[in-house]
């Protein structure tokens, strides 16, 4: 079976210079749906250049977009004529609940596919306590964003977590600018407000960076880092778990990016907990407790 595309742009993502890396991910924003108009209009949807729309679809392989759209037709047409019952049948073809399976398979499978610098890169940037960091979700997906800025201000300072109503998130964008960094959960259905937010977010001087699913919420569009998460299993429901695998991930890789500010801090919280309340010390067993 011939490798879809999307998969090596992932792939070869640090590969691509600044500017087709925003046309990657204008395309993997809606994928294939984007690179399936006018090189203006691709052009316009990346925020770049038509000759670099060109030149990134040369570095992919293609000798011109003719040949480039015949790929994604290809693909598309692909995806049209699969079997549409297959999830229906799923659960008699492996003798019984898929369900857990596929959970195991969408975390082997998103990491399997991230593109290792964009990993690595987020990490770093999330890292450098020069910036300020702000993590965002929403209706499923705050309480990533709520657990992940619980684990990272043991570890370094300045982090904020937007929550409550969106009224107050416009209080959280006075002042922002480009020592801010926007880390944003969204799946689809992708929600507007989180959408503004980031865009009013870049529009300000801020790094905005995106966790998403396989589809791609816009904000990919605007985002200088995108980690892209299988979701899709056999339920009406979408899962999170390579989602929180991500989110884990990166809050590992901010505390080894400096593991002694880490060991600091997190021995200094428990010296303030055992201050406040000195029953602490007999049960506390890590950091998170």
């Amino acid at each position: 079976m011939e490798r879809p595309l999307l998969d090596d742009i992932r792939d070869r993502l640090d590969e691509f210079t600044a500017t087709e890396k925003k046309a990657a991910h204008a395309l993997m924003a809606n994928y294939p749906v984007q690179g399936l108009g006018t090189v203006a209009q691709f052009a316009e949807a990346a925020g770049v250049s038509s000759p670099t729309i060109l030149r990134f679809i040369g570095r992919l392989g293609f000798p011109g977009f003719a040949e480039f759209q015949k790929k994604l037709r290809s693909e598309l047409e692909s995806q049209l004529n699969s079997p549409l019952a297959r999830s229906a049948t799923l659960e008699d073809e492996q003798g019984g609940d898929p369900h857990v399976g596929q959970l195991l398979e969408n975390v082997r499978e998103t990491f399997a596919h991230l593109p290792r610098g964009e990993l690595e890169g987020l990490i770093r940037l999330l890292a450098d306590e020069k910036k300020t960091l702000h993590l965002i979700g929403g209706r499923f997906t705050d309480g990533l964003a709520r657990y992940m800025a619980a684990h990272l201000r043991i570890v370094r300072s300045g982090v904020n977590h937007v929550a409550g109503q969106q009224g107050n998130w416009l209080d959280q964008l006075l002042g922002m600018g480009p020592r801010d960094v926007v880390l944003i959960f969204d799946i689809r259905r992708y929600q507007t407000e989180i959408i503004q937010f980031a865009e009013a977010a870049a529009k300000q001087g801020a790094t905005v960076t995106l966790v998403t699913d396989s589809w791609m919420s816009p904000v990919g569009r605007i985002a200088s880092f995108v980690l892209p998460a299988r979701v899709a299993v056999p339920s009406p429901w979408d899962s999170s778990l390579a989602l929180m695998a991500i989110a884990e991930v990166l809050i590992a890789g901010v505390t080894r990016e400096n593991q002694q500010r880490a060991q600091e801090r997190m021995q200094s919280l428990e010296i303030l907990r055992n201050e406040i309340d000195p029953t602490t010390e007999s049960r506390t067993t890590g950091p998170d407790v």
